[in-house]
């Protein structure tokens, strides 16, 4: 999957063994808020990428709390 790399600023592909994900719920004046992430570790570097509830639960990789 492609991320993009804010220190070296550039596009990177991330395979998915190298990558969980993270489904993060704040609680806001108007209700909840619920982001979905994908985190990636390259080359020292953490990665984050948010994406939609449906490519979430299509990607196959271990979640994290």
């Amino acid at each position: 999957m492609e991320f993009y790399n804010v220190k070296t600023k550039s596009k990177v592909d991330v395979p998915e063994s190298a990558m969980v994900k993270k489904k993060m719920v704040r609680k806001t004046k108007n209700g909840t808020q619920t982001r979905y992430a994908l985190i990636a570790d390259y080359q020292g570097s953490k990665l984050y990428r948010f994406v939609n509830e449906a490519t979430y639960k299509a990607t196959n990789v271990k979640e994290v709390s």
